[in-house]
């Protein structure tokens, strides 16, 4: 499956929470990443980050796709996370 991630945390975890999504998904923007994961993981991946979070003050979005080929992305100004490998 092919998943986007978007997150909105207080500022005393955004780099506590980036590292960890880098270490699972392609970084795209400031507070998103996207990319392959199988079922498992990204339970995984969910799991972790309620440990990282504040679910009161913080909130994190997962967009779930079936596949990559069901994503259209466009950019407009520069990309700062590349993603040319995986789209």
């Amino acid at each position: 499956m092919y998943v986007i991630i978007v997150y909105d945390v207080e500022v005393e975890r955004v780099a506590r929470v980036c590292q960890y999504l880098r270490r699972h998904l392609h970084w795209v923007q400031n507070s998103a990443f996207e990319g392959e994961i199988t079922p498992a993981r990204l339970e995984r991946v969910k799991a972790e980050l309620r440990d990282l979070i504040d679910e009161k003050k913080d909130a994190v979005y997962f967009y779930i796709l079936q596949d990559r080929h069901a994503l259209r992305r466009e950019v407009l100004g520069r990309e700062k996370g590349s993603t040319s490998t995986i789209v």
